[in-house]
């Protein structure tokens, strides 16, 4: 295989790797088994989500392992090439509209056909970072008309060169640009009217892709299951 013909040696099953290995590397945390198999001196290099996952981290330094989280590294042109957390949510972006237009029950972009016409699906995508600006690609390529938000005023140009339109609210004196880039908690009054954004989109467009994301928290939670009810049949 190609892997032997680099050098590697191909081993029966995992077991075997988290027994004597030295380093491990994986995408996805570790579960419970596999944090059981590590010993101390071993070196995790991982998507760990630390502040989201603090048992795991108390077992892994019980166990005397050390840990690498991948999913925070700082984003800085120094540490871009290792930039694992954009490389991945690029990936989850494009392969949302994939799932998305799997389910869908028409083609996504609009048709006029002997049959009648058929309008362009309405995709509203919230949260404009790397992974909503991948998902809001797709979405495009593919004939839908894009909608788009997030609590940064600065990501509207990147939304709108992508031919999409970017919905705002009106609060000019709340920025939620936080460190590195990232969004940051906003005040109860902007979640409000945020919510109530969401609520009236729900009953307009077809698909909703949600990305949002603050580093160091749970993802937020912003379509409700009454906006899931109220949204059209499809």
């Amino acid at each position: 295989t190609a892997y032997t013909k680099a050098g590697c040696e191909v081993v029966s099953s995992a077991d075997v790797i988290w027994d004597s290995a030295d380093i491990i590397m994986k995408v996805r945390m570790p579960d419970a088994d596999e944090t059981a198999m590590l010993s101390s001196g071993q070196t995790l290099i991982s998507f760990l989500w630390p502040a989201q996952n603090p048992d795991l981290l108390e077992r892994l330094t019980e166990k005397g392992v050390t840990a690498l989280a991948m999913d925070s590294i700082p984003r800085i042109s120094r540490a871009q090439k290792m930039d694992a957390l954009s490389s991945m949510a690029n990936i989850a972006g494009y392969r949302a509209v994939v799932e998305a237009a799997q389910h869908f029950g028409r083609f996504f972009t609009g048709q006029i056909t002997a049959a009648g016409k058929v309008p362009p699906a309405k995709v509203l995508v919230i949260g404009a970072g790397v992974a909503g600006l991948a998902a809001i690609g797709a979405a495009k390529s593919m004939g839908a008309i894009v909608r788009a938000f997030d609590t940064r005023p600065e990501v509207k140009e990147q939304v709108e060169s992508m031919d999409a339109e970017f919905l705002m609210l009106d609060f000019e004196d709340e920025d939620g640009s936080g460190d590195g880039g990232y969004a940051k908690v906003m005040s109860d009054e902007f979640i409000k009217a945020e919510m109530e954004l969401f609520a009236e989109q729900a009953q307009d467009v077809d698909i909703i892709i949600t990305t949002a994301l603050i580093p160091g928290k749970p993802a937020p939670r912003l379509i409700t299951a009454e906006m899931v009810g109220s949204m059209k049949d499809g």
